[in-house]
């Protein structure tokens, strides 16, 4: 779940990630910045542990700083990948 789009004043989009299992989990998150059109202007994610049956957040960064000013809003991919 989005809970910041990232800003030229925080560089970072901040999401919550919910683990559901009864085993921690590593979990990765697919952001895409999109400008005003619509368009995806940067696709990056990250990857956070969350213990079972919690939730936990990541700030993931802007991967080209020069292009913050450009993002309009972001989309999460709503399932986060569990990786193991």
């Amino acid at each position: 779940m989005l809970i910041h789009c990232a800003s030229p004043d925080d560089p970072y989009a901040t999401v919550e990630v919910r683990n559901p299992n009864g085993r921690e989990g590593l979990f990765t998150v697919n952001i895409n910045f999109k400008d005003e059109h619509g368009f995806t202007i940067i696709d990056t994610g990250d990857q956070v542990l969350v213990s079972a049956k919690d939730k936990a957040t990541v700030r993931v960064a802007v991967a080209s700083s020069g292009r913050v000013d450009e993002i309009d809003h972001c989309e999460v991919n709503p399932r986060a990948t569990a990786d193991r």
